[in-house]
């Protein structure tokens, strides 16, 4: 709410009285210091570069054998990696006129642990001889 000017001057309204050295004049335009500059956990390269350094890529490889179906790739890609049955189908071909086929590239971390779903996977029913799970590995990317 505004307040009612008085008749009586206010004598610490006096445009005469001396300012304070400190307190810049009315109307001046104060510097507000930049604040410094933020501190990173990682330290900058030779070239100055602070970003994140990208971790290297993996290949997971699946290997060709006689001792599974097409069905069994099939299945596999889509429980481990979430390829739908085409792509698994596309892939399971691949490996089989190529004999390899690269089905995901990662991290280390993440080649590691889907390379070791694909060797606890299983047997193939659909083949008598099939004893074991498909080989995979895995390989840096170029």
């Amino acid at each position: 709410m505004p307040i009612a000017a008085s008749a009586t001057p206010d004598p610490t309204d006096d445009d005469s009285a001396p300012q304070s050295s400190d307190a810049p004049a009315a109307g001046t335009a104060v510097a507000i210091p930049e604040p410094p500059p933020a501190q990173t956990d990682r330290p900058a390269t030779a070239s100055g570069d602070t970003r994140p350094k990208r971790q290297p890529r993996y290949h997971v490889v699946l290997w060709n054998d006689d001792d599974h179906t097409y069905q069994y790739v099939i299945d596999m890609l889509r429980t481990l990696f979430g390829h739908p049955p085409e792509r698994g189908l596309s892939l399971a071909r691949e490996v089989d006129t190529q004999g390899r086929v690269t089905v995901l590239t990662t991290t280390r971390e993440h080649a590691e642990l889907k390379r070791d779903q694909v060797h606890a996977f299983g047997a193939d029913r659909l083949v008598a001889r099939s004893k074991g799970s498909m080989k995979a590995s895995i390989e840096p990317e170029s």
